[in-house]
């Protein structure tokens, strides 16, 4: 059963299970944040998708950015997002058209919304609120 994931435990766990990551919010530019994330999760062995319609069709990091996560002809496992709080309810309204295989939405810190995580969990895809996933694994060690 999904839910909202808030226990250090529970969010392992959850991440243990992802091998591909849509980044939403993806930057080409070293000082922002999500580029720094991206970096280190690519250096954790995970497969990051990089998602930012500006960008669409060139590459950050050597991964290709798509405009969409319809887009994206891969499975994906976990989609990050790195959007104001504003911009969740039509992201998580794209996610629940996809085809995920491990269904985890992700929102980075001080991303939270609290009725567009209740659709997703409703809908059986667990979320993580207000965390960053690179932040969580230096935790783990």
């Amino acid at each position: 059963m999904a839910k909202i994931l808030t226990s250090r435990f529970d969010i392992l766990d959850a991440l243990s299970q992802v091998k591909t990551i849509a980044l939403i919010g993806a930057s080409n530019k070293p000082d922002r944040p999500s580029y720094g994330v991206m970096k280190s999760l690519l250096g954790y062995g995970f497969n990051v998708i990089p998602v930012n319609p500006i960008l669409a069709g060139k590459m950050i990091l050597g991964q290709t950015v798509y405009a969409t996560l319809s887009d994206i002809d891969a499975s994906i496992d976990m989609v990050e997002i790195f959007r104001n709080a504003e911009a969740v309810p039509a992201i998580v309204d794209e996610i629940l058209g996809l085809k995920m295989t491990h269904k985890l939405i992700w929102m980075q810190l001080n991303i939270i919304h609290e009725v567009a995580a209740k659709r997703a969990v409703d809908a059986g895809i667990d979320v993580v609120m207000d965390r960053c996933p690179v932040i969580e694994l230096e935790l783990h060690g």
